[in-house]
């Protein structure tokens, strides 16, 4: 086995490493502070081909591999998880569908858009009231009337969805209804400025403080029979192909967190004095330090894993779930130490690890939370069908 990173990958996390360190994290308080959406951070990073990773270099895209871009994306994240989660929200939930199901057409149309110099952002839109992880309960409609798709109904929690530089957002919406009494779920793209296509303010939150989440509403919103995604009645499946790809990458955020964690605590610990001796002396401190280490090391392990499987085009499903529970629950426990070292000062919101305190607890609930990803790990372990036809029948009961 062969642990090497390529010299292309190494190449594109230096890079991101370099970017990160020098531009993101020296800002990453203020942002935090104001609540102010990076723009000159994103467009810098579009110049550099990291909001692109993933998209085919034909379309303007860097065509990188996914091992790659999650390996750019924990530098990233280590940076700011703020600057992460809308990196990570744009490639995996917004480019993504449309690079595994568009058209040709849509491909060059849409995606051109938005990473060939438009420094543009896609959103996906899942989550509603009553539908996340159960996309079942999906209430937003679309009716095919003349050529055209009528869209009604509200999504919530959607990144990406209101920044001055989004292009707009691809939507799941119930079409009809299956012979089984199921939803018929299907993904529209819907340009940003469509009529009857509105966004909500966005939301006070605890953590990711400089990212945009906000709500969606669509009146009698029109769009074109042709911005149907793939395969009317498929939106299901490609939710569950997303999403795995999704889980990967919170997996990679959380692991950048986790390490960012880890380097307060060294510094802290290798600087602050208690009863004459620095506290890295301590066995006490050095466990904890030692703990998140080899925490961080497996979270990390397991995430490259999964983004390989992915990359080879084998079943990942299940180590996609286990990646994103292990990582963002390394991260939570990794929070929650840096800041037992920083001590009292750790509290006070004039540490980053505070700000990494608030910042953390979301990895386990976006994207699937840690109950449901383990609900899928257990399905895929005790049936013969397989993760994917395991989830299939979770989220049917």
């Amino acid at each position: 086995m062969n642990f090497d990173l390529t010299v292309e990958q190494q190449r594109w996390r230096d890079l991101a490493r370099e970017y990160a360190q020098e531009e993101i994290r020296p800002r990453a308080t203020q942002l935090d502070k104001e609540q102010a959406f990076p723009y000159d951070i994103v467009a810098r990073m579009t110049d550099l081909g990291l909001m692109g990773m993933t998209v085919p270099e034909e379309y303007g895209g860097s065509g990188g591999d996914f091992v790659t871009y999650n390996l750019a994306l924990e530098e990233i994240s280590r940076a700011d998880t703020s600057v992460g989660i809308t990196m990570e929200a744009h490639i995996s939930l917004g480019c993504s569908p449309i690079v595994n199901f568009g058209t040709p057409r849509q491909k060059e149309h849409f995606l051109g858009e938005v990473v060939q110099g438009g420094r543009k952002l896609w959103a996906f839109g899942l989550t509603e009231e009553n539908a996340g992880t159960d996309a079942g309960g999906t209430r937003t409609t679309a009716e095919l009337r003349d050529g055209e798709w009528v869209i009604n109904g509200a999504k919530k929690w959607i990144t990406n969805a209101g920044t001055d530089i989004t292009a707009g957002v691809t939507a799941i919406a119930r079409t009809g209804t299956r012979e089984n009494g199921k939803p018929e779920l299907t993904a529209i793209i819907i340009p940003q400025e469509t009529p009857g296509f509105t966004r909500g303010p966005g939301y006070e939150k605890l953590g990711w403080r400089a990212s945009d989440q906000r709500p969606l509403y669509f009146e009698d919103c029109r769009v074109p029979e042709e911005n149907l995604l793939g395969e009317r009645g498929r939106g299901f499946r490609q939710f569950l192909q997303t999403l795995d790809g999704g889980r990967v990458a919170v997996g990679a955020l959380s692991v950048g967190l986790a390490q960012a964690c880890f380097d307060e605590a060294v510094a802290r610990a290798k600087e602050r004095e208690q009863f004459g001796s620095r506290i890295a002396e301590f066995q006490a401190i050095q466990f904890k330090l030692a703990d998140m280490a080899m925490e961080i090391e497996l979270a990390r392990n397991i995430v490259l894993k999964a983004a390989w499987l992915k990359d080879q085009g084998r079943p990942f499903s299940r180590e996609a779930s286990m990646a994103k529970v292990f990582a963002s629950e390394t991260a939570k426990r990794a929070a929650d130490q840096a800041v037992q070292i920083w001590g009292g000062e750790g509290f006070m919101e004039t540490s980053a690890v505070a700000r990494y305190w608030r910042q953390v607890k979301i990895n386990e609930i976006g994207e699937g939370t840690s109950e449901i990803n383990r609900q899928i790990i257990a399905r895929s372990l005790l049936t013969e069908e397989g993760a994917f036809e395991a989830k299939q029948k979770m989220v049917a009961q």
